[in-house]
C-alpha cells in the first residue's frame, strides 16, 4: 500500500502554532493536506504528536486523512507506527509547513522510486518546501532499529541516505521545469512570520486557477511566484 504520511505539530519555536494559522480562510495544515490530495496514493495519514490530537482531528477528517498520534520528538518512530498500523509498503513523506508542495513532482519522484526499486528517493534542486521523499517502508523499519542520533530520529530519513552501502538511494537533480535555478532564492515553506506573509500573497494569487490541477503543479506555482516576487530570482 502506498501512503502519504504527513508530519505535523503545533510547537514551532519560530512561528508558534503555525499549522493553525489561516491561509485563505482555513488552517495552513489543512491547505497542506489539500495539496497532497492531488498526489496519487492509496491512503493519507496525518502523523502528529499526542498533544495535537484535539486540534488536528477535525482537520484530518475534513481532508480525508487518517489521524495517527505518536512520539513528539522521535518522528521516525511515529512514521514506523503508521507503517505498522496501516500495513504500508511505501511512504511518501511530507511535512506540515509546505502548503505549496509540487503535486506533479511528488508523483514523478515516487514513480521513479518504484521503477528503480529505490529504498529512498528525493529530488535535489527543488525550491525549499516544494518536495517530498519516497521511502520503502521496510527501509524505514530498519532505520528505526539502527538509528541512534537525535537528528536521525527527528528528521526521519538521514539514517537512510547516510548509509548508501545499505540502501538503494535515488537522488537526481529535478527536471529543469521544477528547479529553483537561483540557488535557494525561491522559498515556499512557512517557517517564519515573513514566510507566512508571503504564503498568504501566493495562495491568494493562485486563486486565479480555481481548483484546477494547475494550482497544485510546480509549473503553475513557480509561474505565479515569479510574477509576485521578481526580486527572488526569476529566470523565466
Amino acid at each position: 500500500m502506498l501512503a502519504i504520511v504527513l508530519q505535523g505539530r503545533l510547537d514551532s519555536s519560530r512561528l508558534p502554532e503555525k499549522s493553525l494559522l489561516s491561509l485563505g480562510g482555513k488552517p495552513l495544515i489543512l491547505r497542506v493536506m489539500e495539496a497532497l490530495n492531488h498526489v496519487p496514493a492509496d491512503l493519507r495519514v496525518l502523523a502528529c504528536p499526542d498533544d495535537c490530537e484535539a486540534a488536528f482531528s477535525p482537520l484530518a477528517a475534513e481532508a480525508g486523512f487518517e489521524l495517527l498520534c505518536g512520539p513528539r520528538d522521535d518522528v521516525l518512530a511515529r512514521y514506523c507506527l503508521a507503517v505498522r498500523r496501516f500495513n504500508i509498503s511505501r511512504v511518501i513523506r511530507a511535512t506540515g509547513d509546505n502548503p505549496f508542495v509540487f503535486s506533479d513532482a511528488a508523483a514523478a519522484i515516487n514513480a521513479e522510486a518504484l521503477a528503480l526499486g529505490a529504498d529512498y528517493a528525493g529530488y535535489s534542486g527543488l525550491p525549499c518546501g516544494a518536495g517530498v521523499e519516497s521511502v520503502n517502508a521496510a527501509a524505514l523499519l530498519g532505520a528505526e532499529t539502527e538509528a541512534a542520533a537525535a537528528d536521525e530520529r527527528e528528521h526521519v530519513c538521514p539514517y537512510l541516505y547516510g548509509h548508501p552501502a545499505l540502501f538503494l538511494l535515488h537522488r537526481p537533480l529535478a527536471p529543469l521545469r521544477w528547479q529553483d535555478r537561483q540557488q535557494a532564492a525561491v522559498k515556499l515553506s512557512v517557517d517564519t512570520r515573513g514566510d507566512y506573509e508571503r504564503a498568504q500573497k501566493l495562495y491568494a494569487a493562485l486563486n486565479q486557477f480555481g481548483n484546477n490541477e494547475e494550482r497544485y503543479r510546480g509549473t503553475g506555482i513557480l509561474k505565479v511566484y515569479r510574477e509576485l516576487f521578481p526580486e527572488d530570482g526569476t529566470v523565466p
